[in-house]
């Protein structure tokens, strides 16, 4: 199955990285596989696993490319304030989605 592929799927996230919503769960898994689709589409962590979602570099990568991934960062990460600053500087709306701490 292609969407276990991880070569075809590395070559769908690199050129849209929101194609990561196709991908197995596996390959949503595969810290590799999600910074490739993070590095031209930070809104793509929405698609990658829970335990990604939960990594402060992977929350980092994808809220310094847009700063509207914070919304789907893990809430520890959400209550973080080098993510949430990362956030703000990329775009200073997206604080709403920090906690209610950092607000």
């Amino acid at each position: 199955e292609l969407r276990a592929d991880k070569d075809v799927v590395l070559a769908a996230v690199s050129n849209d990285g929101s194609m990561l919503h196709c991908a197995s769960q596996n390959l949503r898994a595969d810290k590799g596989v999600v910074l490739a689709a993070l590095s031209n589409d930070g809104c793509a962590l929405q698609y990658a696993s829970n335990d990604l979602r939960a990594h402060k570099d992977v929350v980092l990568a994808a809220v310094s490319s847009k700063g509207c991934a914070l919304e789907f960062a893990s809430d520890e990460l959400r209550a973080d304030k080098d993510v949430a600053l990362a956030a703000a500087s990329n775009d200073g709306s997206m604080l709403q989605f920090a906690s209610d701490e950092l607000r």
